[in-house]
């Protein structure tokens, strides 16, 4: 029997009365301008159609206020979504048919892949705004949404996203900005994965990434690294390559 899911859940979206986000006057005006763009994912070749706000401007004016001082990553596409996605296409028994958590899911390029592989997917993200990105994107390419949870994983004090047992797959891509979000990332994690459970982390080479799987490594957890070269759709990425880390917990001895 599956362990109870958390609290402050949204039920599973039915995608058969979504409106066309492009056509929404109510997000135009909310977000600015909306662009739909094609995104390739090079190592499956799948392509994935994705709405996403282009007025980065307006963006960081609502949230100058922010007290968490959280910057509107979400709403740009990075190499990091796109390359966990492809890695869940090429391989979807990373997610298929088991309970999984994505911290950070931005605009759902890594949760399309999921929910198409199958995964029982449940999608975390500070911004309601991205939230709601995310559940139309994932209708937009599979006709499926992911239960969603307003929540911000660097302070799990209300319990928002605990799950009994723990998630037995939590997926982030490029969550690692700044120095100051590796302590709570490895808090969350220990909190979070169940004693089997799998972490799987996409990054760009980022310092505070270095950091944080340094620090995993000097206290036992194991972790298997590859690497995507891309390309990428915005030639401002050329050059960048991705780490795909899939992490375990250290293993008990006795």
């Amino acid at each position: 029997m599956s362990a109870p899911l958390p609290r402050h859940r949204s039920r599973r979206k039915d995608c058969r009365d979504r409106r066309v986000v492009n056509d929404d006057p109510a997000a135009a005006d909310h977000l600015g301008p909306l662009e739909t763009i094609d995104v390739r994912l090079p190592w499956s070749g799948r392509r994935l159609e994705i709405v996403h706000p282009t007025d980065l401007d307006l963006l960081l004016d609502r949230v100058e206020a922010d007290p968490e001082q959280n910057l509107p990553y979400w709403a740009e596409v990075w190499p990091s979504g796109i390359a966990l996605a492809d890695a869940i296409a090429c391989e979807p028994g990373i997610v298929r048919g088991k309970r999984t958590l994505e911290l950070g899911c931005g605009l759902g390029i890594t949760a399309i892949e999921a929910l198409q592989a199958g995964a029982d997917l449940w999608a975390v993200d500070y911004f309601p705004d991205a939230l709601a990105r995310c559940r139309e994107n994932c209708c937009r390419n599979t006709g499926a949404a992911p239960r969603t949870i307003a929540a911000n994983w660097r302070a799990l004090d209300d319990g928002a996203i605990d799950a009994p047992g723990g998630w037995p797959v939590i997926l982030a891509a490029d969550v690692l900005y700044e120095r100051r979000d590796v302590e709570p990332l490895l808090t969350a994690i220990d909190r979070l994965l169940a004693p089997n459970g799998v972490f799987w982390l996409a990054e760009p080479g980022r310092p505070p990434a270095a950091a944080w799987l340094e620090a995993l490594r000097e206290i036992g957890w194991g972790i298997e690294s590859r690497r995507h070269p891309g390309p990428w759709p915005d030639p401002g990425d050329d050059g960048v390559e991705v780490g795909l880390h899939r992490l375990r917990r250290p293993q008990s001895r006795g």
